[in-house]
């Protein structure tokens, strides 16, 4: 996977946010809490955790949090997102997260991986989802 830099402080505050979310996320059923942030293009951060429900698999995860989070404040535009796991270093929006992160992004919207110090690697969502479906190019 081709980084985008790399770097402790790139990315710090929207780090912090995923920690806090993380830390308030609802994963009593797999034990394994995810926190993400994003930053919309005005600068703003929206973060949310994982919450799971009883009704396996209807839970959510952190990076749909947040972006329900960004749309129900009127935004749509993510520049960059942390993503940050309690038991999982470099953890990577799964599948249906890179997915929906495309919805709101462009190729080259900033994915910061995180350890439990910070920001470890920085790639692109075009790194990570390099043929994304999109309405556009129908």
């Amino acid at each position: 996977m081709a980084g985008a830099g790399t770097g402790k402080d790139t990315g710090r505050d929207l780090f912090d946010a995923a920690v806090k979310a993380m830390d308030n996320a609802h994963a009593p059923y797999s034990g394994f809490p995810v926190g993400a942030a994003l930053r919309t293009s005005n600068g703003t951060i929206h973060a949310g955790g994982n919450v799971e429900n009883a009704a396996y698999p209807e839970g959510w995860c952190a990076e749909t949090t947040a972006i329900a989070h960004m749309v129900a404040a009127g935004e749509r535009t993510i520049v960059e997102v942390a993503v940050v796991a309690q038991k999982m270093a470099r953890i990577t929006p799964c599948g249906g997260c890179r997915q929906r992160l495309k919805e709101f992004g462009s190729p080259e919207t900033r994915i910061h991986l995180c350890d439990e110090t910070g920001v470890v690697e920085t790639v692109t969502l075009g790194d990570l989802l390099p043929m994304a479906f999109d309405m556009e190019e129908r």
